[in-house]
């Protein structure tokens, strides 16, 4: 993989504030690791993200599974926050979370949502957009148990999306817990709570992007049509 960058000296960049800003319309990269071609791509769109997300994962990205999750707010507008998928399959991509927090109530409301992978060593991005359903009780549980222990009080402790009053009050409510539930080693030492759990996305627009250089951008788009089946689409950079 060969990458180009423009690199702009230290010394320009650190001269003044006006000088960082009259920088940011040099900075760019120009991308030549690969193309992606219609032959190259699979019939259904969640088969051709396994073999990118696989991909990612032989590359030694870090956290290959962070995901930009969007979602609709309760004020109509959009938020945006990265988290971690944790399973993938033919049904969809799947993430765990706090079921009152900020995004699950948002979820609640509008039950769709969109998901943002950019792995940048591969110079590759891809966007799924769908309905939002919650996975199955046994299937956070099993989850839930998977966690290191440390994490299963944090989801005990904390109030997600919540405002608290110093970092103390978190700190008293993880000593809580670890009283309530202390480490015996075994994954049914810390139950799950009943608001915490996993949400699957279930696409029906996927995007596969390839930088390219020029900004020449190879993108393809699937689309679910009303027969169940999928088209895709070349789509102008």
């Amino acid at each position: 993989m060969v990458l180009v960058a423009y690199v702009i000296p230290y010394e320009v960049m650190s001269d003044s504030n006006d000088s960082v800003k009259a920088s940011l319309q040099e900075l760019r990269w120009d991308y030549h690791s690969g193309t992606l071609h219609r032959s190259d791509l699979a019939d259904d769109p969640l088969h051709q993200f396994k073999k990118w997300f696989e991909d990612a994962v032989r590359a030694e990205i870090r956290e290959p599974n962070a995901m930009t999750l969007s979602t609709i707010g309760l004020d109509g507008c959009p938020t945006s926050r990265t988290v971690l998928m944790k399973d993938y399959t033919d049904a969809g991509l799947t993430f765990f979370t706090n079921y009152e927090s900020r995004k699950g109530r948002e979820l609640e409301r509008t039950p769709a949502a969109s998901l943002l992978f950019y792995w940048k060593e591969l110079e590759r991005q891809a966007h799924l957009r769908g309905r939002v359903e919650k996975v199955d009780a046994e299937e956070s549980d099993s989850y839930f148990a998977s966690r290191p222990y440390e994490s299963r009080i944090g989801a005990w402790a904390s109030k997600q999306s919540q405002e608290i009053p110093d970092r103390d009050w978190l700190n008293e409510r993880v000593a809580r817990f670890e009283g309530e539930y202390p480490d015996t080693g075994s994954p049914d030492s810390v139950p799950r709570p009943e608001f915490w759990g996993g949400y699957r996305l279930v696409p029906d627009t996927v995007e596969f992007w390839q930088g390219q250089p020029g900004r020449k951008h190879d993108r393809f788009i699937y689309r679910l049509e009303s027969d169940g089946s999928w088209s895709i689409a070349r789509h102008s950079p």
